[in-house]
């Protein structure tokens, strides 16, 4: 696909996205920070000691954060696959 925008032209490559839903994506995020929060607990006195437990928190919080984000996107690619299909062509040619 080529797109001319004043003097220059833009070549598009026509691939389909990997991961439209992002399920996948922001599993393996809530997992990495699930892993850094267990990582992390051996040394929970060395840190309260430096005073940055709360390295250990943010770990926490990013991971309950991460299995809201994963229900959302799984919540969303199942609308997506519920809803019908729709054809943008007869909608946007209108005489």
């Amino acid at each position: 696909m080529r797109h001319e925008i004043g003097s220059r032209t833009f070549l598009v490559a026509d691939v389909a996205p990997l991961d439209v839903d992002g399920v996948r994506t922001v599993t393996v995020g809530s997992v990495l920070w699930l892993i850094a929060f267990v990582a992390l607990l051996p040394f929970y006195g060395e840190l309260q000691d430096s005073g940055r437990v709360w390295w250990l928190w943010t770990c926490l919080a990013g991971f309950g954060l991460g299995l809201f984000g994963v229900e959302f996107c799984r919540r969303h690619r199942q609308a997506r696959t519920d809803a019908p299909p729709t054809d943008d062509r007869s909608t946007d040619a209108q005489p």
